[in-house]
């Protein structure tokens, strides 16, 4: 474990006033109750992205070691969840980021073409798809696709909250996630059988 759990009294503070104390004065035991608060949901969101429970594991000790290194940084503009969202998110996502490179320079293959659609009009397919396939059709997206429509779709964020998270404006984050969805549903075409 990462941080020791210690029954303490400030266990009953909210996010905000631990951080706040934290800030004044780190201490790795307290930061053990922001540990034990948000340990599972990161985790979970670093098995959503990576797909691997191991690799998972590892990132979220890595995400908490980073978040305790920057606590200082936290300006309490959000909320300390949102926050800790976002470094799960970008870390996972530069995870990944990386070892597709590292794949892609293995195999020396050229980057795949993507086609446009002005409309958003894949939204009910995408949402219709059989668990099995929608599940193969995420692991085959790129990591920022993947990321987006668990945010969406999964973790169920809204548009707002998203803009947080990736420091993007709202027609951004509406965009990124149409062009996730048209894709996903352009890979779920691609594996679907034929004469199904």
């Amino acid at each position: 474990m990462l941080f020791r759990k210690k029954a303490k009294p400030d266990s009953h503070q909210s996010d905000e006033e631990l951080v706040a104390d934290l800030q004044r004065s780190m201490d790795a035991d307290r930061f053990g109750i922001l540990y034990d608060r948000y340990c599972a949901k990161v985790y979970q969101k670093c098995v959503g992205m990576t797909r691997d429970r191991d690799l998972a594991h590892d990132l979220t000790h890595d995400i908490f070691l980073k978040a305790f290194v920057n606590l200082s940084k936290f300006d309490h503009r959000s909320k300390f969840g949102t926050w800790v969202y976002s470094i799960t998110y970008n870390y996972c996502l530069d995870h990944l980021r990386k070892t597709q490179r590292q794949r892609t320079d293995d195999l020396d293959e050229d980057a795949h073409g993507e086609v446009e659609h002005p409309e958003d009009r894949y939204e009910a397919e995408l949402l219709s798809m059989r668990s099995e396939m929608l599940d193969e059709v995420l692991s085959k997206l790129e990591a920022g696709d993947r990321a987006l429509l668990l945010m969406k779709y999964q973790d169920d964020l809204s548009v707002k909250e998203i803009m947080e998270v990736l420091g993007l404006g709202e027609s951004a984050v509406k965009m990124r996630v149409l062009r996730a969805r048209e894709r996903a549903f352009e890979l779920y075409q691609q594996l679907q059988p034929e004469g199904s």
